[in-house]
């Protein structure tokens, strides 16, 4: 009985190293890719740590269980690092089925009297995937809505010579065939609150007032940070609008806001 016990403990304990190196490699693979790709962030950092960290744990595992069964709080803080864990992971999965559900499609969103389109980086005098994205639904409800004005918001990215605004614009233009006139360029901003702060005057000079209905475009990763700024800029007439984040980036991007959120939380931000 006794040795049985053992025989199944042995395998439970080789499964889970498979298991750790697997995901480890899986974690820290996709993190790599992404800095090779100039991806360094919140949301690529923390896959590489705890790829890189399941994966010694996996090489080192009975090392570690001898150390862990060596003193009985050793077997306790071991314990509660997992639990400690788990629970972050579910946070995060609840924070991400929370993204999930908000937003509207273009063909869902109201009346409005303009279209608001965020920043997201440019590379080379055009917009990184994720920003392309982002203009993709903005000119698909500009053409539902002939009658909007479209706000596009950014200053001049490290690198770069020209502004977000006047790359997203000329991809409007080009790509979309969006006329000029309908544009409007906030070309001094930073961040998601200097991008609504700014354009509002921009806007108010063509006629569209703090309160008037207007469709607030971004990532589906960034709507809620982005509409709780809104909110409290006093911008109650806010119709958000997802942009799909293109699948290479999708998890990386919602791990970064889960960060970004949190951080403005405890901060009192939103």
């Amino acid at each position: 009985m006794a040795l049985q016990a053992q025989r199944s403990s042995s395998r439970g304990a080789q499964v889970a190293r498979g298991l750790l190196a697997v995901v480890g490699a899986v974690l820290l693979l996709d993190a790599l890719v992404l800095i090779a790709l100039g991806h360094f962030n919140v949301g690529v950092q923390v896959p590489a740590v705890l790829g890189a960290g399941a994966l010694v744990l996996a090489w080192q595992w009975p090392a570690v269980q001898a150390w862990r069964q060596a003193r009985p709080w050793r077997h306790r803080m071991w314990r509660a690092a997992w639990v400690l864990l788990a629970l972050w992971v579910l946070s995060v999965l609840w924070f991400w089925s929370r993204l999930f559900s908000l937003g509207l499609e273009p063909p869902q969103v109201p009346a409005v009297q303009a279209i608001v389109v965020l920043g997201s980086g440019t590379l080379d005098g055009q917009p990184r995937p994720v920003l392309a994205q982002r203009l993709d639904t903005a000119a698909e409800l500009a053409r539902l809505q002939p009658g909007a004005l479209i706000a596009v918001c950014g200053g001049v990215d490290w690198g770069e010579t020209e502004s977000e605004a006047e790359v997203m614009a000329r991809y409007l233009r080009q790509r979309h065939g969006i006329a000029p006139e309908r544009l409007v360029l906030e070309k001094l901003s930073t961040s998601t609150e200097l991008n609504l702060q700014l354009s509002r005057p921009l806007l108010a000079a063509r006629g569209v007032v703090a309160n008037a209905p207007t469709a607030l475009v971004s990532s589906d990763f960034h709507l809620m940070r982005a509409l709780r700024i809104a909110q409290r800029q006093g911008l109650s007439q806010m119709y958000p609008v997802a942009a799909t984040t293109p699948l290479a980036t999708r998890f990386n991007a919602w791990l970064r806001e889960y960060f970004a959120m949190a951080s403005s939380w405890v901060l009192r931000e939103v």
